[in-house]
């Protein structure tokens, strides 16, 4: 048996992880990520702030050590505000950028399963473990991360910039199980958190006022443009291309004879476009900040890739173009967007993924 650093969340998930790994006789050590000033508002300081209603709130620090005492196991909470910040900063900068973030996937790569694993190593853990559903598989080749169990759950997408190195030292001990059975477990357990509903928010967005965050992170960031067309006449105004993402129908504010769709934005110009919801679809991608979970290929592999997070695998094609990603889907995907992440499977192995620059 090892000794495992169990990422404690405070939610049923992570809960139900560490009871697991104590059950299977593992030296468990919880730890709970403190990101920032928790509970509080943000203000003019910039300082960083965790709404109550996200992923590392106040409540979400005392379930987590409510769960930890009642199983009896050392717990910490670790100050990574500082760490946080880089983040956010990123969540910022992609947005004036124009770039749709997904500051989950990064949370993963540079917290989750980056500094933690660098405490481990301090207090002589061999393993990081969390709540996420998806996969650890020994393989011919090596430790595998697969799709977990749950395909309404599945989390192996956010998870795909784990290194292979990194994925051995990797422990997800509900992946295998659907989500009702989590809960089910929670509750024969006499865990305090069994109905804790699952979190859903980004944590350092107050009240989902994005822009406003921005506008505190970066004063002067969002500026008036022009909406454009598809054929690039001006159709209205706007208040700042960082209100608005690919895809977005909502809240456009513009009336067209049609159903319209955000369908570009230009930084530079600070201008927006929309147009009619086909012009979303795409076929190609191309990503950059690659990372293979199997050797690279310069010949096209088939596999199932997914541009979202919440979106269904597609049929597809990916094969390495220098320092970057092919993905050539068999058919229409609507609404790729530079700055979120493709992730490429081999039936429910992830063997690639990167961050899209351009779709076609």
């Amino acid at each position: 048996m090892a000794k495992v650093l169990m990422a404690m969340s405070g939610g049923v998930d992570s809960s139900v992880a560490a009871a697991l790994l104590q059950q299977e006789g593992h030296e468990v050590v919880g730890c709970f990520m403190r990101l920032g000033n928790i509970g509080e508002d943000l203000d003019e300081s910039n300082d960083i702030s965790i709404k109550h209603k996200g992923c590392c709130s106040i409540n979400d620090a005392h379930d987590a050590r409510h769960v930890s005492a009642k199983l009896g196991i050392t717990f910490y909470a670790l100050d990574f505000k500082e760490d946080f910040g880089r983040i956010i900063d990123y969540f910022v900068d992609e947005y004036n950028a124009g770039r749709t973030p997904n500051p989950c996937v990064r949370c993963n790569d540079w917290l989750k399963f980056g500094r933690l694993h660098e405490y481990a190593r301090s207090i002589g853990a061999q393993f990081v473990a969390s709540g996420h559903h998806a996969q650890i598989i020994k393989g011919n080749d090596g430790p595998q991360l697969h799709m977990g169990a749950d395909d309404s759950k599945d989390q192996s997408y956010v998870l795909f910039g784990a290194s292979r190195s990194r994925i051995g030292e990797m422990i997800l001990p509900i992946g295998h199980l659907q989500k009702s059975e989590v809960r089910e477990l929670a509750k024969a357990l006499d865990l305090p958190v069994c109905d804790k509903p699952d979190s859903q928010d980004i944590c350092f967005v107050p009240d989902d006022d994005y822009a406003g965050m921005i506008e505190r992170r970066s004063p002067g960031s969002l500026q008036q443009g022009d909406v454009l067309d598809v054929e690039g006449n001006v159709v209205g105004q706007h208040a700042g291309q960082q209100k608005f993402t690919i895809g977005q129908r909502r809240g456009i504010g513009i009336a067209m004879p049609e159903p319209a769709y955000i369908i570009a934005k230009d930084p530079k110009l600070n201008t927006v476009t929309i147009g009619g919801e086909a012009m979303l679809n795409c076929t190609t991608i191309r990503a950059t900040k690659t990372n293979w979970l199997i050797d690279p290929s310069i010949e096209w592999i088939k596999c199932i890739a997914k541009i979202r997070y919440n979106t269904k695998a597609a049929s597809a094609k990916v094969r390495q173009v220098k320092d970057e990603i092919e993905v050539v889907f068999d058919e229409p995907q609507r609404g790729g967007a530079p700055g979120q992440a493709v992730v490429c499977y081999q039936e429910t192995r992830v063997i690639c993924g990167g961050w899209i620059e351009t779709v076609t």
